[in-house]
């Protein structure tokens, strides 16, 4: 991390009395107004600090020059600071590097690490990664941590220099031992994945600690990740919470996100929707994208807060511009719907194709229903088999019996009945009602598939369980005439009559047969419970 604070390790001096000079600084200024650089650079420190005398930064500043233009390497790299900050003096990255430049020739390691970042970053000077490579190497090798770190991410990932993940782990390794939090950090990394170094969780979970217990809040972050999912770790929802508002408390927007879901989902914690909507707002103005969406849907669907469709629409659209999916599709519905802006179609279908073209299942199937009948649209089946397939062969579950439907037309863009038998029988897998009857009526008449009474039934049954009324009178016919099962009068008799409290009339006249095969002690006990769904 970029030093900005200026050091203060060569001078001591008195706190500052409620009033007056102390005497102190009435002997450090006689000093230094006689030319003593090093009694210049210390009446700068005690102007920089308000050290028996008033704060004030462009006196510190001036009596750093003084002693600068003398040549005193610390007073050099204190002036580089406020050039690089702008305390008493205007911002100056070029100014900032010259100081910089003069301490660092004097083998100043912290004007050396400065100025090295001020290459890295080209701030005040051309962008060298070489040159920075250079002033960091100077003083990584007098022990400066932060640049010992720097240098291993150098070599971790080959920016200005050859990769080498075992130089990196030995950088790393100088820095971490001397309690940096960020190498520690970066050393706890490479145990994890096992890149430069033989993977060791429990090294990995020691580094991120020591990280993390001096306050690094993406070690905390990555411990709280760990008991949360209970990885390397047994899972413990009160450590992981704790960790995660460590580093929330800091701004770390990751965690404060996770936050809202522990809360929202009550993992580990009662639920507290206030709570939930904390977080995701603190993570969501810091510019958390699925913060951004979640908020939104808070507003969207008035939970935790009253409904309001522009702020809701506000915080779906920060989402959508930053390409969060989820966040493109729920900004279309609003503009589908004209709730929070003005009702839009050309609009609704741009984000639906953002999200789409991401891979939104739900966006694919609506773009392919749109496509479909022309809304919004020219009507184009092609496109719509398109976007049909795209989320079917994500699994998603509607499309899947779509295309089973395209597929299915003779007058479709591909007509196939192997093809839409295929998809009908995946939708059906996954429980899709329609899908399960069609499937049952295809084997129950052996279109496009061997004619096969069991299966038919079998179909018919997943789909009338599930409150199908002619999947629920075909099962009973079958029971009642022995069609791929036993002849069973009173299973006929229970799904005939599921099928007439459907509303299908014609069930009725089978219901009656049934009801004759029965001694009146069974229909009684039927008529008893018709409530009772069949086995």
């Amino acid at each position: 991390m970029q030093r900005f604070t200026p050091t203060a390790a060569q001078d001591a001096g008195a706190p500052a009395p409620d009033g007056g000079y102390t005497a102190e600084f009435l002997r450090v200024r006689q000093l230094a107004e006689r030319g003593v650089a090093n009694a210049q650079h210390s009446l700068g420190f005690m102007y920089f600090n308000g050290q028996g005398v008033p704060q004030s930064y462009e006196l510190a500043a001036a009596w750093y020059r003084q002693a600068a233009n003398a040549g005193l390497e610390h007073a050099q790299y204190n002036l580089g600071v406020m050039f690089q900050k702008g305390q008493g003096v205007d911002v100056d990255f070029a100014e900032a590097a010259h100081w910089y430049q003069l301490a660092a020739e004097q083998g100043y390691a912290a004007a050396q690490y400065n100025l090295g970042w001020l290459y890295a970053k080209g701030q005040g000077v051309a962008q060298d990664t070489e040159q920075a490579r250079h002033w960091f190497a100077k003083a990584a090798e007098q022990g400066d941590p932060g640049a010992q770190n720097n240098l291993g991410m150098m070599y971790d990932t080959g920016k200005g220099v050859p990769q080498d993940f075992a130089q990196a782990i030995m950088w790393y390794r100088k820095a971490a031992e001397q309690g940096y939090a960020r190498a520690q950090f970066n050393l706890g990394l490479r145990y994890d994945n096992g890149q430069g170094v033989a993977q060791d969780a429990k090294q990995a979970l020691g580094w991120f600690r020591k990280a993390a217990d001096q306050g690094y809040a993406a070690a905390q972050f990555n411990l709280a990740l760990r008991y949360d999912k209970g990885q390397d770790v047994a899972a413990d929802p009160a450590k992981a919470i704790h960790w995660y508002t460590l580093a929330a408390e800091q701004d770390h927007v990751s965690s404060q996100f996770n936050l809202g879901l522990i809360y929202d989902n009550g993992h580990g914690v009662p639920r507290d929707e206030q709570k939930a909507l904390q977080w995701y707002r603190r993570a969501a103005e810091l510019g958390h994208a699925g913060a951004q969406n979640n908020l939104g849907q808070r507003y969207d669907h008035g939970q935790g807060v009253a409904q309001d469709y522009r702020a809701a629409a506000h915080w779906y659209h920060k989402a959508a511009e930053q390409g969060f999916p989820a966040a493109q599709y729920h900004l279309a519905l609003l503009f589908e719907q004209g709730h929070g802006v003005p009702r839009d179609q050309q609009e609704a279908i741009f984000w639906y194709r953002k999200a789409a073209d991401q891979g939104h299942l739900r966006a694919q199937f609506d773009l392919g229903l749109r496509y479909e009948h022309g809304q919004g649209v020219p009507q184009d089946a092609r496109k719509a088999l398109a976007w049909f397939r795209r989320a079917a062969e994500q699994g998603y579950v509607a499309a899947q019996f779509m295309l089973g439907q395209v597929h299915d037309r003779d007058d479709g863009p591909a007509p196939d009945l192997a093809q839409a038998n295929a998809w009908y029988r995946k939708a059906a897998e996954q429980g899709h009602t329609q899908a399960c009857f069609t499937l049952g009526l295809r084997y129950d008449n052996g279109q496009g598939l061997p004619r096969d009474f069991k299966q038919a039934l079998s179909w018919y049954l997943a789909a009338a369980r599930q409150g199908h009324a002619r999947a629920q009178m075909n099962a009973g016919l079958m029971f009642l005439s022995g069609q791929g099962v036993e002849a069973d009068a009173a299973q006929a008799w229970r799904w005939l009559a599921l099928a007439e409290r459907s509303g299908l009339a014609q069930a009725a006249r089978h219901l009656h047969s049934a009801a004759a095969r029965l001694d009146p002690q069974q229909l009684a006990a039927l008529r008893s419970a018709p409530e009772l769904l069949p086995a």
